[in-house]
């Protein structure tokens, strides 16, 4: 019986009249099966075919159907191992060594849960300490598609934890991980599945997303991008131009300055630009002869943050989102002009940093081959977006489409059962809260159907942003709620807040450390049943009594870290006119000041709010806006 190695199977061409025997990519050596769950294994062989599986000892057999799938069910069982499996049909087999039984948890988002250990805080600890053979990790490799996958995009298995293995995985989801292992003394398997700036849309399957009417014609979108992505193309193009209307390009009146790096347009000092999401413009010259302008050209400027529509000389060259993609377009014959030629990149920033963030040179290479470098950029600021304002996607663009994630990436494991998910996502919907609220509860109802399981763990935004002095309608602030309000509806929902431990000036906060042990807490509640405290502070209820507005907790008793009154409220009158009050501590109530014309309490609705108010689990407080009943 010839024996081939799982991994090289994957990379090999059929054979002119057989398929070869393929397991589904998350059955690997020294992987890690739910305990006390029915366990399918499954993959694909030559249509029609026998398939044998033996485990433990025990034999089980399938038949291949007419597109080759096959599945076998193993029976429950407890925690244990190592076992042995076998694959075979035909003349092949393959051998599975060192699978373990345990708790089974998905862990998925954007670049904080893709986060590796690491660069996390600790990781000089960390990372030497992270041998740990009954915690096994799977890091997912990067795919998107318009359609869903069987196979991941990349060779991959899972794998002990150990220094070389745990460096680059997710260290939110190692920390929980490590935490649940540490405390259950059986073997946890944790699979990685994330993409740095990905919106929650690009996670949610393609039949969940269309109960939503208004993503129905990102989806026709894509179906065009099937036929013909020339076309999709300009019709997405065109659909910006629409929506830009006559934000395309800057106003004649506009203030341009002088671009001092290629940083973020946040990270240039400039206080207006600090929490800037909206329409930029920028600017840059060169001067040609006739002989270097009469040919088809290259311009490159690299990465921008989110979208971009670049002109040359006021004619479009290019458009196209994603923050990571590199823009390179090329130049038409005719575009180019002797003498000096304006380039123009109007960018569109929905969240988060934004701008030209490419440290690579930009350039303009002519016909002849002569590269020009592309500096002396200037800027100039155009409106700010409005709460919910979204403009067109482009929405098979991977980590910032629709639904190519979910397709890449989850839909590959195909139901392999779990004991629950972990989720750090948000920043990238930060400025529609409003959106997010459906949402989240899709994304959640999506992968529990899939996956046939409940526990659901999610990460509360952390502090990032400017610290503020005056109140305001922060999107931050709103987003927090929206993922409180989806956590207090659902007690299969868990929330481990991070809004204590951020960083101002880093989207990228490095303590992962208290993000891991928050979850865990939320996993021991929620999924094992334990009694503990797992939350922080959160509102029951905002009432006017004798002795002043009175904000009564739940998940107490509350404490006051330094002691003195809890700051970060706000009161808010019938014109959402907010200030600053603090509060005082009455047992499980903080008590605000008398004031006959407020409406409205808000708390921690700031980017980066100073929280002071814990309970005695030292778990903060979690922001809310709540009506004065």
């Amino acid at each position: 019986m010839k024996i081939v190695p799982a991994l090289l199977l994957a990379a090999l061409p059929a054979a002119a009249n057989s398929a070869p025997l393929i397991l589904d990519p998350a059955y690997t050596s020294h992987a890690v099966f739910q305990r006390g769950r029915e366990i399918p294994v499954s993959g694909t062989a030559e249509p029609g075919s026998n398939i044998g599986v033996t485990f433990d000892g025990e034999a089980h057999t399938a038949k291949a159907d007419s597109k080759g799938r096959w599945q076998v069910t193993l029976p429950r069982r407890e925690a244990g191992g190592p076992y042995v499996m076998k694959v075979s049909s035909g003349g092949e087999e393959q051998r599975l060594d060192d699978i373990m039984v345990g708790d089974v948890w998905l862990c998925s988002g954007q670049s904080n849960m893709e986060f590796a250990l690491r660069y996390a805080t600790n990781a000089m600890f960390e990372v030497p300490y992270s041998t740990r053979p009954m915690l096994r990790l799977l890091n997912v490799p990067r795919q998107s598609s318009t359609t869903p996958q069987q196979r991941f995009s990349a060779p991959a298995a899972w794998q002990r934890s150990a220094p070389e293995s745990a460096a680059d995985f997710s260290a939110a989801c190692y920390i929980m991980g490590r935490e649940l292992q540490d405390r259950q003394k059986i073997p946890i398997g944790l699979i990685a599945a994330s993409w740095g700036g990905s919106p929650i849309e690009e996670w949610i399957s393609r039949d969940a997303l269309q109960t939503l009417p208004r993503y129905r014609a990102d989806l026709a979108l894509m179906d065009q991008y099937a036929r013909d992505p020339g076309n999709a193309a300009s019709t997405w193009a065109k659909l910006l131009q629409q929506w830009l209307g006559g934000d395309a390009t800057a106003p004649a009146k506009a203030v341009w300055r002088t671009v001092p790096n290629k940083q973020m347009w946040e990270q240039w000092g400039d206080p207006a630009l600090a929490t800037f999401d909206g329409i930029g413009y920028y600017r840059a010259r060169v001067k040609l002869t006739a002989a270097q302008a009469g040919k088809p050209a290259r311009i490159v400027i690299g990465a921008v943050d989110d979208i971009d529509v670049t002109r040359i000389n006021g004619k479009i060259v290019g458009a196209d989102q994603g923050w990571q993609k590199k823009r390179d377009y090329e130049v038409p014959a005719g575009a180019l002009k002797a003498g000096e030629n304006i380039i123009d990149v109007m960018v569109v920033d929905t969240g988060g940093g934004g701008g030209l963030v490419s440290e690579a040179a930009r350039t303009l290479t002519l016909g002849d081959g002569t590269v020009l470098p592309l500096s002396d950029w200037t800027f100039a600021k155009g409106r700010t977006l409005k709460n919910g304002e979204v403009p067109p996607s482009v929405p098979w663009t991977g980590g910032a489409g629709r639904t190519t994630l979910f397709n890449g990436m989850i839909a590959p494991l195909r139901g392999y059962p779990l004991t629950g998910f972990a989720w750090y996502q948000g920043e990238a919907n930060v400025s529609d809260a409003n959106g997010y609220a459906e949402l989240m509860p899709l994304l959640i109802a999506d992968w529990r159907k899939r996956f046939d399981t409940k526990p659901f763990l999610m990460v509360q935004l952390a502090n990032f942003g400017p610290l503020a002095s005056v109140p305001s309608n922060d999107n931050w602030g709103q987003l927090r709620d929206v993922q409180r309000r989806v956590a207090d509806a659902d007690p299969q929902v868990g929330m481990a807040s991070a809004v204590d431990i951020g960083q101002v000036g880093d989207i990228h906060p490095t303590n992962k450390q208290d993000v891991g042990k928050r979850l865990a807490l939320a996993a021991r509640h929620i999924a094992l049943g334990e009694d503990v405290e797992d939350r922080g502070p959160a509102p029951i209820s905002v009432a006017r009594t004798a002795k002043g507005i009175a904000v009564r907790f739940a998940h107490g008793p509350l404490k006051l870290v330094g002691g003195g009154s809890a700051i970060g409220f706000e009161l808010c009158n019938a014109a959402a006119s907010c200030r600053f009050v603090n509060g005082e501590l009455d047992g499980e109530t903080i008590l605000l000041p008398v004031d006959p014309d407020a409406r409205e309490v808000r708390y921690l609705w700031q980017a980066s709010p100073i929280v002071n108010l814990y309970n005695a689990a030292d778990l903060p407080a979690t922001g809310f806006s709540m009506p004065i009943k």
